[in-house]
């Protein structure tokens, strides 16, 4: 498939940005992930090593990120990872990146966070082979494999960061279920991702049902401003790398000001929310079993129809 024409790949992007909102949830998520993909296929170079929609504060009394000179361009990419990773303590401890990606996030929490390892994983074994080439660390792992059957022991990290990446999964709750699994007890879970507004309350019932919810954040108007603040950069990426006829399709996929994305985060349409949630120390204490979330992911995915 990596020989799909250029052309055929930017096709597939616009019109999933277009359609997806309309169809049934499973069919959106598989061109989601054919999406994504697409982009993988058309972002070959090494100047764009986050896909994240990126995070800015709002105020003038927030502190900027300190961050080296080779960083600075990824800026508010690098503030959504630093911002999820921040809800607990990383140093030392042995985390688990699940959707990495291109690895940029991966690499950031490796370098500021100094977890005492971090692994990788993604479906893509294009973006495995892409992060195992850019991201070169003797902490730093990456794997490929499954959301829904990740290739790791139970009871193996002390925490899981997953960062726009779950909207795109089949089964949210066997996800969580797989997250459950690979935590310590008294692990962490650090997650941010959008929904439909409509859908929100359905996704923080799933979380609070396997875990403790410690903080929970709508971040939505920094996202917003963190797109306002580098579209122009991601505008200019994609006319230098992409031919002329696939710039609108990553425009869209980007979200850059003025595509539909944009503006269903300006209309209030989709949320943008951060949660940081921990294992409990006992199997199964506060917790629902993860049967019960199964039967309410198939019952939304029914509903939804």
């Amino acid at each position: 498939m990596d020989e799909l024409p250029a052309g055929a790949v930017a096709r597939l992007i616009t019109k999933v940005d277009a359609a997806a909102p309309r169809l049934r949830p499973r069919l959106q998520t598989a061109l989601v992930r054919l999406s994504y993909w697409g982009v993988s296929v058309l972002l070959r170079n090494d100047d764009w090593a986050f896909l994240n929609y990126g995070f800015a504060p709002l105020g003038a009394a927030a502190k900027p990120l300190a961050l080296e000179r080779d960083d600075e361009a990824d800026r508010v990419s690098i503030q959504l990872y630093d911002r999820v990773a921040s809800a607990t303590d990383l140093r030392g401890k042995d985390v688990l990146e699940v959707g990495c990606g291109r690895g940029g996030g991966a690499s950031f929490v490796a370098r500021y966070h100094q977890p005492r390892s971090l692994t990788g994983v993604d479906l893509s074994a294009r973006a495995i082979r892409y992060c195992r080439r850019r991201h070169r660390s003797a902490s730093l792992t990456f794997v490929q494999g499954d959301a829904e059957q990740l290739p790791l022991a139970s009871a193996s990290v002390d925490a899981v960061l997953n960062v726009e990446s779950s909207h795109g999964y089949p089964s949210f709750a066997r996800f969580v279920d797989e997250v459950a699994r690979v935590l310590r007890p008294g692990g962490a879970f650090l997650l941010a991702d959008f929904r439909p507004t409509a859908e929100v309350d359905m996704l923080r019932e799933q979380l609070a049902a396997r875990f403790v919810v410690r903080e929970e954040e709508m971040i939505t108007a920094n996202v917003i401003r963190a797109l306002e603040l580098d579209g122009d950069r991601r505008t200019a990426l994609i006319r230098k790398r992409a031919p002329r006829a696939l710039h609108k399709g990553l425009a869209a996929f980007a979200g850059v000001p003025g595509t539909p994305m944009f503006d269903a985060f300006a209309a209030g349409k989709i949320q943008y929310v951060r949660f940081a949630l921990v294992r409990p120390d006992a199997p199964g204490a506060d917790a629902e079993d993860g049967s019960s979330l199964r039967a309410r992911d198939a019952a939304h995915s029914l509903g939804s129809r």
